[in-house]
């Protein structure tokens, strides 16, 4: 079996898992009546992310194998695929993602994408495909150093696709905790915490499939009560371009009143809600 067929196959069976767990919280929905208006408009509206994500996305991924490619014609080694060279690029690949991602919750112009995905006020499987339209350029970026190491590009894009796919389970209120494997999976519980904009749950559990990063980086955090989703300013709509483009506005406004160029590129670079002093 080729590389590719086993992303698209692993791809594949997290998404007919997520359709699945999709299921049973709509017919729950529906059993309990709590299946409101606003808990569809919020779950449409996750969805119409897509349009523009997947558009742009097209491009990005265009593009990454492109670089990835002229880099491994480039490098004098390459690491051939085999069974442990697929066990390490996914190990790899989720320790990237585990700083792409905390990385995009402490800089302000990458957090306008990922706080898309945090921005629903429900956790259900539709939130997972939740994307800010330009998510997709820094973890370009971020996963440029696997491909300096030697790495294919079939091999990196298995263990990116590998990392995201496993993912898919994540988003729901369905599953609670799962015992043993909370020590060392990502798991529904833990990416509750994730998702909470309670103070004390605040850029906690950053993991990919293993939350073992997050111990050992000082970001875990156990899931205590029910967290409240959603952004921690007052943010609820359904609106669509409002969703896409949620953090541009307050981005803009800072940038204009920033008074000079290097609080400028405080304001792009440093954490959500760093204002100049004065």
């Amino acid at each position: 079996m080729s590389i590719e067929v086993l992303t698209t196959q692993i791809d594949e069976i997290f998404f007919l898992i997520g359709a699945a767990i999709l299921l049973i919280e709509i017919a729950e929905m529906l059993f309990k009546g709590t299946m409101k208006t606003r808990t569809l408009g919020e779950m449409l509206v996750s969805a119409s992310t897509q349009i523009p994500y997947l558009v742009i996305e097209t491009f990005i991924l265009t593009g990454a194998y492109s670089i990835f490619w002229i880099i491994a014609q480039l490098l004098p080694w390459s690491i051939p695929t085999t069974w442990w060279s697929m066990v390490l690029i996914v190990i790899l690949a989720d320790i990237t993602y585990y700083w792409e991602h905390r990385i995009a919750h402490e800089v302000r112009i990458l957090w306008t994408q990922h706080a898309v995905h945090h921005s629903s006020r429900d956790m259900n499987i539709i939130t997972g495909i939740r994307f800010g339209p330009l998510e997709g350029v820094w973890s370009l970026v971020a996963h440029l150093p696997l491909a300096l190491m030697g790495f294919t590009p079939e091999l990196i894009i298995f263990g990116v696709i590998s990392v995201l796919a496993y993912q898919t389970w994540l988003h729901t209120e369905l599953i609670g905790k799962l015992g043993p494997l909370e020590k060392v999976l990502n798991t529904p519980s833990h990416h509750r915490v994730h998702h909470g904009s309670d103070d004390k749950y605040l850029d906690k559990n950053y993991g990919g499939i293993l939350i073992v990063w997050d111990r050992l980086w000082g970001t875990f955090q156990v899931e205590e009560e029910t967290p409240r989703y959603g952004l921690k300013r007052d943010f609820d709509t359904r609106n669509p371009l409002k969703v896409w483009f949620s953090e541009w506005p307050a981005l803009i406004r800072d940038l204009r009143t920033a008074g000079s160029l290097e609080n400028a590129l405080r304001v792009l670079f440093r954490s959500p809600g760093w204002v100049p002093k004065d």
